[in-house]
């Protein structure tokens, strides 16, 4: 059944009207339920009127069926039970400017990056947008806090599950709902190059992260099999295109694996083809790469690179005009980074 946080207001209002109730319902029930009130919880629904919602679509939120607190930093992670049993991952974290959270897109994942713990059991399903909607609205619950800002860079590629996640940005940022701006999401990809493009003509003013790690062909499909499909010239192009049309910002997510792509002549080559692919004399478009000391994974046997190794490699970026960060370490003592705690739980 569809989950009603998938709904837009109009979408809502018509089925009200369908089943014979007022169409100032919708209204309520949709307000009400981005404040995480759930349906069985509304005073001003009648019992009727939920239990026939009830038989027509899924009207629960994501149960938190484990949680784990970071005692270092607070970090939240959850594994969220959807209505099928399926589970899902989410991660709060607190920064000064307020919550931030990063949600899954899919159950499972079938794109195959050999780093990822996301992807080792393949891909199960695609979310609704409602379910990517309830991952905020459940963990707000749950914290009793506001969350400003979304990374959807959790279990799954958003790109693959594009219609879902167009719906669910569309949802999220209307302000008789959870009301966060477009500005506040960012939206990571492994490279679906066609999906670039389009998402490029939605005017969606989001954030888009590429997940690049590797400066060339034959290292990244080694890591990457999406690398197959679209390789790094034809993604770089479509980077540019998103900029040129957008005007919006991106950021490149560089995971450091140590022996791989970690050395200094492949931060020399990393920044000879962003400058290269992505700037010209008429045109300098900005670049941010984000080093990522890769999170190491049983079955992938890879290794992550030393303290003096990211420097460097940071180092050499800069010195040839690419502003480059190492990510902050958020919840390493619950194993934050996503796909992890799902893969326990199928394997208890």
């Amino acid at each position: 059944m569809k989950n009603i946080l998938s709904y837009t207001p109009d979408e809502l209002k018509a089925l009200m009207v369908e089943i014979g109730e007022p169409a100032y319902r919708a209204g309520q029930i949709f307000s009400q339920l981005h404040k995480g009130i759930a349906l069985s919880e509304m005073t001003n629904v009648g019992k009727k009127t939920k239990a026939e919602l009830e038989s027509l679509m899924d009207c629960a939120f994501p149960l938190v069926r484990r949680k784990l607190v970071s005692a270092l930093d607070g970090t939240v992670k959850y594994l969220f039970e959807l209505s099928d049993k399926n589970c899902i991952e989410s991660v709060v974290m607190k920064y000064e400017h307020g919550y931030t959270i990063c949600i899954s897109s899919q159950v499972g994942c079938r794109m195959g990056c050999r780093f990822c713990a996301s992807t080792i059991a393949g891909k199960v399903r695609d979310l609704e947008a409602g379910e990517l909607l309830g991952q905020i609205i459940a963990a707000q619950r749950d914290l009793n806090i506001r969350i400003s800002n979304v990374v959807m860079m959790g279990i799954g590629e958003p790109l693959d599950n594009f219609d879902n996640v167009v719906k669910f940005l569309r949802i999220v940022n209307l302000p008789e709902g959870i009301n966060i701006g477009y500005r506040h999401i960012s939206l990571s990809t492994c490279g679906v190059v066609p999906k670039i493009y389009e998402l490029s003509k939605l005017d969606l003013p989001i954030t888009l992260s590429i997940s690049l790690h590797a400066p060339d062909d034959d290292t990244r499909s080694a890591i990457m099999p999406v690398n197959n499909a679209w390789g790094v010239g034809e993604l770089l192009d479509a980077c540019r295109e998103y900029y040129k049309v957008t005007g919006r910002r991106m950021s490149f997510e560089y995971t450091l694996i140590s022996g791989k792509n970690d050395s200094p002549d492949s931060a020399v080559h990393l920044a000879n083809v962003l400058n290269s692919k992505l700037r010209s004399r008429s045109e300098t478009m900005p670049i941010h790469v984000n080093l990522i000391p890769v999170n190491e994974v049983e079955e992938s046997g890879f290794k992550s690179s030393g303290r003096d190794s990211v420097r460097r490699f940071a180092a050499e970026l800069e010195k040839r005009g690419i502003r480059a960060t190492v990510r902050r370490t958020l919840g390493s003592d619950i194993n934050a980074s996503c796909g992890q705690l799902r893969r326990e739980e199928s394997q208890s």
